[in-house]
């Protein structure tokens, strides 16, 4: 988080009853002062996209939902023949045969739009909004982790789902069938992982900290959305 700046400059810069008449270029000095401070304030206020958050969080949202759809087409792959030579090639090719790449993109571009710059939006806010480093700051992290992030992050991965396969009329029964079971399996695994998160990780680092632990949940989101 950027540190807020100024406050004792115009200490330095005020009209001292014993100060010579200032001269020409101190004048332009502070004109140039005051231009570069603007556009030092113009450049905070602005957005950046995070766009190295965002590319870790596709490429790791692929990862898992490549592993969901390799771990389901292992499940129903037709016993081989391992007294043949081409073992190797049979079981690449029953592996790799018949993936779904739009399902891959649409797990890729969840991550790279919206868990990547949200998440990282979210853990800013949270550092800013508790920057003391207590046990009662992890707690609450923590707490607000599981109650505002969580739900966020099923509700939006749900409604893209679905939008991408055109059926946004049959969301609301998916939310009522897989949302509060997703959301209970992710209270016992992200609590763990959000306590060392928040506790040991740095903030620049956090993103990518839990999307590693997003391809195990991206791969059960994957194998729950395609239920």
């Amino acid at each position: 988080m950027e540190a807020l700046g100024g406050g004792l400059g115009g200490l330095w810069n005020s009209n001292h009853p014993f100060r010579k008449r200032p001269k020409k270029p101190d004048s332009k000095s502070k004109s140039k002062s005051k231009s570069s401070d603007s556009a030092a304030a113009t450049g905070r206020a602005g957005y950046r996209f995070p766009l190295k958050q965002a590319v870790t969080a596709g490429s790791l949202a692929l990862a898992g939902d490549t592993i969901a759809q390799l771990r389901e087409r292992w499940t129903k792959r037709e016993p081989l023949n391992f007294e043949s030579n081409a073992l190797t090639k049979d079981v690449m090719w029953t592996l790799l045969s018949d993936h779904d790449w739009i399902r891959a993109l649409r797990m890729t571009s969840y991550g790279f739009l919206f868990y990547g710059p949200g998440s990282y939006a979210w853990y800013q806010y949270l550092d800013y909004a508790l920057p003391k480093q207590t046990v009662e700051n992890l707690i609450l992290k923590i707490v607000l982790n599981q109650i505002v992030l969580g739900p966020t992050v099923i509700a939006v991965v749900f409604a893209w789902n679905n939008l991408w396969q055109g059926k946004l009329s049959q969301l609301p029964g998916k939310y009522q069938k897989d949302a509060l079971p997703t959301l209970l399996f992710g209270f016992r695994f992200w609590i763990p992982v959000s306590a060392l998160n928040f506790g040991v990780v740095p903030l620049q680092a956090r993103v990518a900290f839990m999307c590693l632990g997003s391809i195990f949940w991206n791969f059960w989101l994957s194998s729950t959305m395609s239920k």
